[in-house]
């Protein structure tokens, strides 16, 4: 993408505020999330979403963006953030120097992924912190208070979303996303968004349980990918009405065939995150679907792929410390213990890595058909007159209409699905 021509310079001009404030003399392609995601929109396609636990696939991402000319979204959960290297804090210095090293031109949000809302805490918590956040660079946040009973999501989501300038992309969650069988049903979104439509909060994207699973699937022990599309598509539908799209979760260990599939749903935004780690760190993968291969009743480090294996023999050994079992879904917990160690690796093991990354982000923006999306980002984008993305939309129906009453007798599970 040519950096001097007039539809990156207008971008440029009109990026949100709070990426004007830390970046505005640079050209930088940080835009709002609401702009990607209605491109995505009208392309029929979905953007690939990298959960950056270490910043070197910030780095894979961005070549592989810029090399197929995709829009692409940068992301970490707020989960990740406790256990990870890549954090709130870093990472949009990051993104922003590894766009400038590779001469900018790439389109792409920041995405505050599963802020997580639990209890009133975690609500009053988040009213203060998810501004600062913004401040930080952040342009677009997914709130997530699926594992609060329906009446109470639809509330805290409100109130947190209020907080958040309406020209940065927003997604919100309904269904906790648990695995193969777990679904959320079409009248749980049409409350759940409905209510929020009806309180004047617009999201572009929701995230359902529709069989997906954080984290790869243990085939082993009998674990199998379980999205499913038909009930995907019949929330999309009943929600299309209120500007409303889909967010897939999970995709980690989804076969490519049916990521290809995604856009005929009307997913617009598809989450890939510990295969990315899995190329970090080296471990055996299968090459359709990158599931942890863990036939042998353990991760396998491969010896040319990833960090070295004196770094890999550190983690376990600290994993057997932690008293983790040698396939377990925890081992994402080395990514802070050891990530200064892996931004430390030899230039040559560092270029394993984010090529790699880059062969996969290239192989998810294929199938997810967002080749050449960043054009269609920035003609949404020069349809305005300025900064502001916030979608022209209006309540639909009264507030009446969403009462606690009304709400499924949802039970919080107690579990911990954010990533």
């Amino acid at each position: 993408m040519d950096v001097n021509g007039h539809a990156y310079t207008d971008m440029l001009k009109k990026r949100p505020l709070n990426v004007q404030a830390l970046w505005g003399n640079e050209s930088v392609g940080l835009v709002s999330g609401r702009d990607i995601y209605a491109a995505a929109k009208e392309l029929g396609c979905a953007v690939l979403a990298a959960n950056c636990r270490s910043p070197l696939t910030v780095k894979g991402v961005l070549r592989a963006a810029k090399k197929l000319n995709s829009a692409v979204v940068l992301e970490v959960a707020k989960s990740e953030t406790s256990y990870c290297f890549g954090n709130y804090e870093n990472l949009p210095t990051y993104a922003a120097k590894y766009s400038k090293e590779l001469g900018d031109g790439i389109i792409f949000a920041m995405h505050v992924d599963h802020y997580g809302i639990k209890n009133n805490s975690d609500l009053i918590k988040g009213v203060s912190h998810v501004p600062t956040l913004v401040a930080e660079g952040w342009t677009s946040v997914a709130i997530d208070a699926s594992h609060l009973p329906d009446y109470e999501n639809l509330m805290a989501t409100r109130d947190i979303a209020m907080g958040i300038p309406a020209y940065l992309g927003l997604e919100v969650e309904v269904g906790e996303i648990k695995g193969a069988g777990e679904l959320s049903t079409v009248e749980e979104a049409l409350y759940f968004i409905g209510g929020l439509n009806s309180w004047g909060v617009y999201p572009d994207l929701i995230a359902i349980s529709n069989g997906s699973l954080h984290g790869t699937y243990d085939v082993s022990s009998g674990q199998n990918e379980g999205i499913d599309l038909n009930r995907t598509l019949d929330i999309a539908n009943a929600i299309e009405p209120f500007g409303v799209s889909i967010a897939q979760h999970g995709i980690s260990g989804t076969p490519l065939h049916k990521v290809a599939e995604f856009y005929k749903y009307k997913i617009n935004k598809g989450n890939v995150a510990t295969l990315f780690q899995n190329v970090v760190m080296g471990v055996k993968m299968d090459s359709e679907t990158g599931n942890a291969d863990t036939s042998s009743g353990s991760y396998e480090k491969e010896t040319n792929r990833g960090i070295r294996d004196v770094v890999w023999s550190k983690i376990v050994s600290w994993a057997d410390g932690e008293k983790l079992s040698r396939k377990s879904g925890d081992y994402k917990k080395a990514n802070l213990p050891f990530g200064k160690a892996i931004m430390n690796e030899p230039e040559e093991i560092i270029e394993r890595i984010v090529g790699e990354t880059e062969e996969w982000a290239t192989r998810f923006m294929k199938a997810l058909k967002s080749e050449g999306s960043a054009d269609k980002v920035l003609e949404v984008i020069s349809r305005r007159k300025d900064h502001n993305s916030t979608p022209e939309r209006k309540p639909l129906n009264p507030r009446s209409n969403y009462i606690d009453a009304q709400g499924a007798a949802k039970k919080k599970s107690g579990g911990d699905f954010d990533d």
